[in-house]
């Protein structure tokens, strides 16, 4: 249905070197290049990266999954196609139609999860952090939901012409004290709507991120019910959400970062504007994901040799999933590409490369 419009959109699978890692280098949206990179550690690629350009607007979209990768995948395949449907019928971008495709890409999931649930019950259980990014015209959007994330690098207003970073996007994670006292601000009958377990906090004991496609256990209490899970629910104790920001583009604004948790939880939000404005565009992605590894394997000792060699699922005792897409702003070269393109990197890295080998 939605997903015929993006058959006529090219697919790019890009150079795959290592066993879990895949790459695009370097390709052109209407207002400049970008790159995108991806290592595997879960036994099933959780995370999904996609990115839309044409000669009017350009879109990325990064899905963290977690309890499994349906949830990431199944807003993979819709959610760009709802928001082209409610661009089109709106007649442009704006808060409201992203809101609108987020809704329905939850509706929809939660069809998908009744009509699924009697042969794959863990199917309730699967939700995924949704980070998107719309580029049109001067104007960027940015959605969220979870805790991935978007950084902007800005030339500062300085002699030293240092490029810093600025944060766009809300980490919906209860780790954050706001967060907590968000969620706990919304369930003032419940005292351990969050609880501190296993080293962090996690609502109901369970989960970290407090608004998510999917996860519908927590959502709905019949399913709730069904699913056997030990809690009782009087509403739903996460959200689908998203948090907007809506920003007019500035000439210091220079280059975005989207990324799913994996890469923020091994690198700063400066650390990683100085790695993309310090090395050249082509495999910053990477770039960028070999820096967090090289992080990963020093906080157990290792090298990023040793990293390299552990196999999925063993992997993710190290590390996250990590999905990048580095975008870069150039203002002074418009209409850099004027074909419509569509870039989306593999549900499964491993068997992918096995293919190949």
């Amino acid at each position: 249905m939605l997903r015929s419009i993006c058959r006529p959109l090219e697919r790019c699978l890009g150079r795959r070197r290592d066993g879990l890692m895949w790459e695009m280098e370097l390709k052109q949206h209407e207002r400049g290049d970008y790159s995108i990179a991806v290592v595997q550690a879960n036994s099933c690629l959780e995370d999904q990266t996609q990115v839309y350009t044409s000669p009017f607007a350009t879109y990325v979209g990064v899905y963290d999954g977690h309890g499994g990768p349906q949830a990431s995948q199944f807003v993979h395949s819709y959610l760009f196609s709802f928001l082209h449907k409610f661009v089109s019928e709106h007649g442009g971008m704006s808060a409201d139609v992203i809101r609108k495709a987020f809704s329905a890409t939850e509706d929809e999931f939660l069809r998908h999860v009744n009509r699924t649930l009697p042969h794959q019950p863990q199917i309730a259980s699967a939700g995924s952090c949704c980070l998107v990014g719309a580029i049109v015209k001067d104007e960027l959007f940015v959605a969220n939901l979870g805790d991935s994330r978007a950084v902007l690098g800005r030339r500062a207003s300085t002699k030293e012409n240092n490029v810093v970073a600025e944060r766009l996007s809300t980490d919906h994670n209860v780790s954050d004290e706001e967060v907590r006292r968000e969620v706990e601000a919304l369930h003032p009958d419940d005292s351990h709507i969050v609880v501190y377990n296993r080293g962090v906090w996690r609502i109901k004991g369970i989960i970290q991120v407090s608004r998510s496609i999917g996860d519908v256990y927590l959502k709905k209490p019949d399913i709730n019910r069904g699913f056997g899970i030990p809690i009782l629910l009087k509403r739903p104790v996460i959200s689908a959400e998203p948090s907007i920001i809506r920003r007019q583009l500035k000439p210091q604004d220079l280059f975005l970062i989207f990324a799913s948790d994996g890469l923020w939880e091994q690198l700063s939000d400066q650390a990683a504007v100085e790695i993309v404005s310090k090395n050249p565009r082509v495999g910053i992605a990477k770039r960028l994901v070999k820096a967090a590894l090289e992080e990963a394997a020093k906080k157990r000792e290792l090298s990023y040799g040793d990293i390299k060699k552990i196999e999925k699922g063993i992997r993710r005792h190290f590390h996250d999933d990590i999905s990048v897409v580095v975008v870069y702003l150039d203002r002074n070269t418009r209409a850099k590409s004027s074909a419509v393109g569509y870039t989306t990197a593999p549900k499964d890295i491993s068997s992918l490369n096995a293919k190949k080998l």
